[in-house]
């Protein structure tokens, strides 16, 4: 059984900064990626950014230039650092993390329960 524990979610100002932080647990062998999604009311989970574990990152263009993910130094640990919030940024927030059990096994993803950031004067 594989945990993925988000945390850093809230409420913020526009123009201000929130940190997101992801750790798995449990049952794993490795992570090949991980990173964040994001989901608003009505519409589809859309993707924020991903992290491999080679270093290389990817970011949806609207978040490009103001949120950056990073490994940090806890095993298995990302962080999404979010500054210069906008109102169409405010969602359920999920760390993602492509995981297998063994070597040579299949990958299977995972996600978190999603944490919500809210962005409001």
């Amino acid at each position: 059984q594989v945990h993925l524990v988000e945390s850093g979610g809230g409420l913020v100002q526009p123009g201000g900064s929130l940190r997101l932080s992801c750790a798995a647990s449990g049952s794993l062998f490795s992570i090949n990626a991980m990173g964040w999604y994001r989901q608003t009311p009505g519409k589809q989970r859309e993707l924020v950014a991903t992290v491999a574990s080679g270093g290389g990152t990817h970011y949806a263009d609207s978040v490009k230039g103001r949120f950056t993910l990073s490994r940090d130094g806890a095993p298995n640990t990302v962080s999404l650092q979010m500054n210069s919030l906008k109102p169409e940024d405010p969602a359920v927030y999920y760390c993602i993390a492509n995981i297998r059990h063994r070597s040579g096994g299949d990958w299977y993803a995972y996600w978190g329960q999603g944490t919500q950031v809210t962005v409001s004067s």
